[in-house]
């Protein structure tokens, strides 16, 4: 991770693991062992000691920002005067690349969160749900660019978004499942004014080049308070998503309903060379195009080294 920047250049304050440990101060670890085992990935390793050293800082850091925007939020309602709606909810995005362990961070986040006395209420969803469904994908050539921007039905988000952040209530978003590998008709997530919101997604902090003529066109990430980019290396991301393609293998992919049942009954040598190809060919190139770009964007930066540990943390500077 490029995080050795001049210090007087970079907008990152940088720490180790010990030094982003020391942080948590006496912040209570509340969650039981197992609890942290419903919370982790198939390939995603969370010990307590994780827990402890990484996501007790991370919540007590969140928790300041958050009561900090719940005050300012107020103060702004007796400057300009009560809004229609209801409460504004604080909305991270949490971002990173296939297999580098979005998911699991943010269940930890969402667990731990809840604990807070000021945000009881914390909502979490994926934007896998605002993908294209298949039958999109197949007429307009992009399946072999899902995961791409360009594979997610932006406006349905970005109303969600702007739903959400207006504090109306529910707001019903799509469901996607892996498992039929598309996005499931006549199903919903529903969103209900939550304290705080866990954007999780690939993409969620990319932008485009803005428009000459000065007219705003929102970004997913407009709607973010808070950004979290999850950041490793990119042989480890290759091994770590050749072990899960390997796992689903003996798992998921068995079931003969499946989407990926086809990749059952090949042999173990076929088995890794179709999750490398498959990594090379579209998680790579998404990667590199992408998600990679918008590290620097993000508030913090989590960097994990090839246990699933994070290894070192960049916070930007207020």
């Amino acid at each position: 991770m490029e995080m050795k920047v001049d210090p007087g250049l970079s907008p990152f304050r940088n720490f180790t693991r010990e030094e982003w440990a020391a942080l948590r101060a006496d912040t209570p670890q509340p969650l039981r062992d197992d609890e942290i085992a419903r919370l982790q990935g198939l390939n995603d390793r969370l010990h307590i000691a994780e827990v402890v050293e990484i996501y007790l800082p991370l919540s007590r850091l969140l928790s300041i920002y958050v009561g900090a925007e719940q005050r300012l939020y107020r103060q702004m309602q007796k400057f300009l005067g009560p809004e229609e709606g209801g409460k504004m909810p604080y909305i991270i995005g949490v971002a990173g690349s296939v297999a580098v362990g979005k998911s699991t961070t943010s269940r930890v986040l969402q667990a731990l969160l809840a604990r807070w006395p000021n945000t009881p209420k914390v909502s979490l969803v994926t934007t896998d749900g605002f993908l294209l469904p298949n039958a999109v994908l197949e007429r307009e050539g992009l399946m072999s660019r899902k995961g791409f921007p360009e594979s997610y039905d932006v406006p349905t988000l970005l109303r969600f978004l702007t739903d959400v952040k207006a504090g109306r209530r529910p707001v019903r978003g799509p469901v996607y499942s892996h498992f039929n590998y598309d996005v499931m008709p006549n199903e919903t997530v529903e969103v209900d004014q939550p304290d705080i919101l866990i954007v999780e997604g690939l993409n969620v902090l990319q932008t485009s080049r803005p428009p000459k003529d000065g007219k705003g066109i929102p970004f997913v990430s407009d709607f973010f308070d808070f950004k979290i980019y999850i950041d490793a290396d990119e042989a480890i991301l290759e091994r770590w998503y050749v072990e899960r393609f390997m796992r689903l293998r003996e798992t998921a992919f068995r079931d003969p309903k499946a989407y990926f049942h086809r990749y059952s009954g090949i042999t173990d040598e076929e088995a890794d060379a179709t999750a490398k190809s498959i990594w090379r060919s579209i998680n790579l190139v998404n990667l590199r195009e992408n998600i990679l770009p918008t590290r620097q964007r993000a508030d913090l930066i989590l960097h994990k080294g090839g246990d699933h540990e994070v290894e070192a943390v960049a916070l930007r500077k207020l």
